[in-house]
């Protein structure tokens, strides 16, 4: 397929190297392949700090886009940061969006995984602000109304609950993002199953029964 759609790569199979799902994960990581038991281990010789975010492309980017892109890649900030580029179509569109909470099918070109490191904690701020003015700078480029973003690259720019009691209004601004149409369907799943929203994190379905409500207040 490379061979075809990619000749002047020159791609070879003894550039290929087979492995399973759960090998890939330890070379991404630049771990030795063959020895699974390291992913036991819970404690990391050094730490790292990063910020991720997601966009969707619809449309393919303008080439006065790519250019500011590149622009920004030579700021110092940017020394190793990445811009991950997921194509979709294919089965994914044979999917509907309603079909599980996931929604991002047909439509979407690809996703951006966008993502800074550093090493030194007293400089986040500085990384972190290079990759908002990024994500401020492709708006033009990416999905609107909502822009979308993937859950499993939670980003906590796009809002979070207030301490656990998170109204359908508030959890609007990232579930919309995260689940499209789909919201609706998961809070109405959450007040069923979890109405005293007893299992949260800082971007959760909220339920619409009220607390206070019950309580009289």
């Amino acid at each position: 397929m490379m061979q075809q759609s990619f000749p002047e790569l020159g791609l070879q199979r003894e550039d290929c190297t087979e492995m399973s799902w759960i090998e890939s994960v330890l070379y991404i990581f630049e771990l030795p392949v063959g020895s699974l038991e390291l992913l036991l281990n819970r404690t990391q010789a050094n730490v790292q700090h990063f910020k991720a975010k997601v966009d969707y492309v619809q449309k393919p980017i303008s080439k006065n886009g790519l250019e500011g892109i590149w622009k920004r890649f030579f700021e110092e900030e940017a020394e190793e940061a990445q811009m991950l580029f997921v194509p979709y179509g294919g089965r994914m569109d044979e999917v509907s969006e309603s079909a599980i909470p996931f929604p991002h099918r047909a439509g979407n070109l690809y996703h951006i995984h966008y993502i800074v490191y550093w090493d030194e904690e007293v400089a986040s701020e500085r990384y972190i602000n290079w990759i908002r003015r990024l994500y401020s700078y492709m708006a033009p480029y990416v999905s609107k109304f909502p822009r979308a973003a993937y859950i499993n690259y939670r980003d906590l720019d796009i809002g979070v609950n207030n301490k656990g009691h998170t109204s359908y209004a508030q959890a609007s601004i990232w579930g919309r993002k995260y689940f499209n149409n789909n919201f609706n369907r998961l809070v109405q799943v959450k007040t069923k199953i979890d109405p005293y929203n007893f299992f949260k994190n800082e971007q959760s379905i909220p339920s619409l029964y009220s607390r206070w409500a019950k309580n009289g207040n």
